[in-house]
Order: C-alpha cells, then structure tokens, then sequence
C-alpha cells in the first residue's frame, strides 16, 4: 500500500523491510500510519521527535520454548512469545492467544492493535499480547495444567500489576487463567492483580465474561442511533461461537434483534427463527462440543460445513467475532447486495482492507475493532483497578462503568474523524483518537 506522506510512506517500507513474512502486523501498521497522514501534517513534532518511528517498534519482544509432558509420558514443546508494545500511559495490557496459528508476527500484530484499543477505553493501560502455538483442543485438563505451569514459568520473570497484565484470548480461557495465575502465585508467593479473566473466588471481576460482546453491542448500538437506526428488529449475523460472539448474541437480542446464525471453525448454524443461545451456550462452554451439534436438538435449522459462506445470509446487521480477515472483499459485497447496513467487528481485525472500503463506499456503517471490540480490556482494566483496591463491583455496577466506556469511545472516535476530516469515518476516527493520547505521552518523555 502506498501511504500519501513521503516521510510515514517510507516509514511503512521500513516496517516491511525489518519485519519479512508478517503480512498481519504490516496490514495494522499501515491502516493506522494512513489514517495518521493529517495528524503528522498538522503535528509534524510527531515525526521529527521520533515518535512515529518508535511507536512500530515494539519496546521489548519475549519469545522462549515450552516443554510440557502428556498423558502419556511424550514431551512436546511449544513457542511461548509476550510482546510488551507500548507503556507510554500504563502498564502493558493484552492478552494471551493459544492457537496453532500464533507465530511473532500475529502477537506484534495484536499488540499493536492493542496500543490504540487501550488508549481509547481512556484508562492507564498500555499496549501488549503474547501466546503460543500450543493447540487446547483435544487436550486434557492435565496436559493443559501442564503446559500452562511450564509457560508461565518462564513468563513470570516479565510480568507483574504494574508491568505487564495478561488476559486472556483465543484458547485461554478460565480453565486456563485458572492454572497461568496459580502457577504465578505459586512462583512469586504473593496475590496480585497480574492475571484478569480469573474466577470470581479469586479476583475476577463480575460481568468480565460478558463484556466484549455487551461492549460490541453498546458501541454498535450509539453508532446505529446516530445514523437514525437501531437494532429493534434488525436480523443479525455472527461469526463465532466463543465469548465474544455469545455475548454479541444475548445482547443484540435484549436490544430486539434476531440473531439468526453464528458459527465455529467447522462451519455455521443458520436458524431463521432465531438462535437458541442457551443451546450454543451448552455446547461450547459446558460440553465443549462443535456447533453442529446444535442441529440435533433444532432440526429446523442447518448446518453448513466451512464459514465463508456465513456472510450470504440475508441480514441487516452484521457481528464478525470469529478471527482476522475473515470477512473479505467477496463477503462484503454479499452482505451490500442482501441489504446489510452496520458491520462492526467483534474479532481483532476480522475485515480485510478491501473488504472495509467496499463496505464504506457503499455507506454501509463500519465500527472498527480497535473501539467496537474495546469493552473486554476495558472490563479488564476495572478487574485491575477492583484488585488494587481488595474490593468488587456488582454487576450493574461494571456494566454502568462498561455502558459509558463504550458510549465516551464512540464519541471520542466520532470526533476525531470530524475534526480531521473524515466526518463519519470510525476507523480514521479511532486510529486517531487512540494515537493522540499515547502520541501526547511519548513526547512529554523525550527519546524512551
């Protein structure tokens, strides 16, 4: 891509040049240096104090091996990476993903996203992510304990409540918080706040689980009421089965959509009168089954194998909450053609680039995920803030503190846009606001 300011256009050749073979990190680094271009026009101290160029540089990359034995006595080792991307206005915030797909550049892709999502919640949190290619499916409870007590091994030396405090993502969930945070506590011999997503009985804050899909929710519902529309009576479809995409599906239901169809990495479930989440809720988060169980006990609706094809249902609003550039060019104009007027992306960057601007230049509403999906971290940055205070919020209470997050990001990105002329453009809204915050900081520090 070809970014219309000499100096972030060579900026953005160097990114690809340093680090080969990570398309993932070069697509987030280059959808926020584009939208930067009348930032650093107007600032240009951005560029002559060296921040833009220390803002695509990670300020540490942890990567180390992790042993574990399985239930037969085999050892396999795994990589284990942490990339600790910006601290410029707290410590580092971001989650761990454990999925055959983690390699460096997916986490420096992540970590970066999580840079500006973190800014923009308004809260002290900077920006990191880590993981591992180890795969939790199929694995049994102690060969999971066992992998996550030999990566958090190595990882404690790293980490701490006002260093580094990882969450979870793709294939950690609280079994896995659970067994990281206990070999944690085992390890340094204290209880902190270092680990969010833990259990309720240990420091968990309430209304964590639901968070990122109520925050979707919240978010797409202010930019829905601004363009004059809303979710009563709307037909949704999600992409995704876990937290994220359930929690997309109860809300948009209590805000009177009908969500008719949500799927796994296997394929999708369509049902044309309306999921039935408590079903969906059982199978994955009880039972652990595939979605295509649901069919068994809904024979009414189906099941197709694979998920392209997902975005073909006719629908009015559209949820990805599944993984990156699942929803492309092909699918975007699949949706324009079926009617589809709000897309907002649950998952961490679900949208290919092509895919968004066919989506804007057919004015469909586009909520980006760096603010869309921005409610998780910021339920977790209340988690740390609940732990530093040896004290709980009630649920009402974190989701009144989540609904005006949501609603305060909105407008922050909203503006940002109008300001730097872009009327009505989130992404350039959102890019903008969460650099201007951490931008600001750099500066105040000198060369970090």
């Amino acid at each position: 891509m070809r970014i219309q300011n000499e100096y972030l256009n060579g900026l953005m050749e160097r990114v690809v040049e340093r680090n080969p073979a990570e398309p993932e990190f070069h697509q987030a680094v280059g959808e926020v240096l584009e939208s930067l271009v009348p930032v650093v026009e107007a600032r240009p101290e951005f560029i002559t104090e060296g921040v833009m160029d220390c803002l695509v540089e990670p300020e540490r990359i942890i990567k180390f091996r992790v042993p574990w034995e399985d239930e037969q006595g085999r050892i396999h080792v795994n990589r284990g990476f942490r990339v600790q991307f910006n601290s410029a206005i707290g410590p580092y915030k971001g989650g761990l993903r454990f999925h055959p797909s983690v390699y460096e550049g997916i986490i420096k892709f992540l970590g970066f996203e999580q840079i500006f999502k973190n800014s923009l919640t308004g809260l002290p949190i900077g920006g990191g992510k880590g993981g591992s290619d180890f795969d939790p499916k199929g694995k049994t409870n102690l060969e999971v304990m066992r992998f996550c007590q030999s990566f958090m091994t190595e990882l404690f030396k790293y980490i701490g409540p006002d260093t580094d405090v990882p969450a979870g993502d793709i294939g950690v969930g609280g079994r896995e918080i659970g067994y990281l945070f206990g070999q944690y506590k085992r390890l340094r011999n204290e209880f902190t706040g270092v680990l969010t997503g833990k259990g309720i009985t240990y420091g968990g804050s309430l209304a964590r689980t639901e968070a990122t899909g109520y925050g979707l929710c919240y978010f797409t519902d202010c930019m829905l009421r601004d363009a004059g529309r809303s979710f009563e009576g709307a037909t949704v479809v999600i992409s995704g089965s876990g937290n994220v995409a359930i929690y997309a599906c109860e809300k948009a239901a209590e805000l009177g959509a009908r969500v008719v169809a949500m799927s796994d990495s296997g394929g999708y479930i369509y049902d044309r009168d309306g999921i039935d989440l408590a079903c969906v809720k059982q199978l994955k988060e009880v039972e652990r089954k595939r979605i295509s169980a649901y069919v068994d006990t809904h024979p009414a609706a189906e099941y197709h194998a694979g998920c392209r094809d997902i975005w073909n249902i006719p629908c009015h609003i559209a949820l990805p909450c599944a993984t990156q550039n699942e929803l492309d060019e092909s699918a975007a104009k699949a949706l324009i053609a079926n009617g589809c007027f709000a897309v907002a992306e649950g998952a961490n960057m679900p949208s290919t680039p092509e895919a968004i601007a066919a989506l804007q230049a057919a004015g469909v509403l586009f909520a980006p995920a760096k603010a869309a999906n921005a409610g998780g971290v910021a339920t977790s940055a209340l988690e740390m803030s609940q732990n530093s205070m040896r004290f709980y919020w009630t649920f009402e209470e974190v989701d009144e503190h989540l609904r005006k997050i949501m609603r305060d990001l909105y407008r922050s990105a909203s503006a940002a846009a109008e300001q730097y002329g872009s009327p009505g453009n989130l992404v350039a809204g959102a890019n903008i606001a969460g650099f201007l915050k951490v931008g600001e900081s750099m500066l105040a520090y000198g060369i970090v």
